[in-house]
């Protein structure tokens, strides 16, 4: 399984952006697709999630963030809306056969792609 992200970049506060995660050797329609981000000294924590029958997002992006699977390109977007400063931190794509938890549990990581909102 290999996902690579793409996307991220710099942007002003009240700005958008979209993140790719492209996917080979794993269906992401099939299974739990998820976006995660850590910034230095912190946690990684969970911001969206998409599977079968569920879809999750922190609180703290809930209304600004969109996940949406594209089954024809085999990708799994994260629309970002309305970016505050808080949002900068590296993210990471998720995939996981494992949906219980409603993120993707033991799961496949991209390499990340950087996002900073200034």
């Amino acid at each position: 399984v290999q996902l690579v992200e793409s996307g991220g970049g710099s942007v002003q506060p009240g700005g958008s952006l979209r993140l790719s995660c492209v996917a080979s050797g794993y269906t992401v329609v099939s299974g739990c697709m998820g976006w995660f981000r850590q910034t230095p000294g912190k946690e990684r924590e969970e911001v969206a999630a998409t599977g079968p029958s569920t879809t999750k997002y922190a609180d703290s992006v809930k209304g600004r963030f969109t996940i949406s699977p594209d089954s024809a390109k085999n990708t799994v977007y994260l629309q970002m809306n309305s970016l505050k400063p808080e949002d900068t931190a590296m993210y990471y794509c998720a995939a996981s056969t494992d949906c219980s938890r409603g993120y993707p549990v033991r799961p496949y990581w991209g390499q990340g792609t950087q996002v900073t909102v200034s």
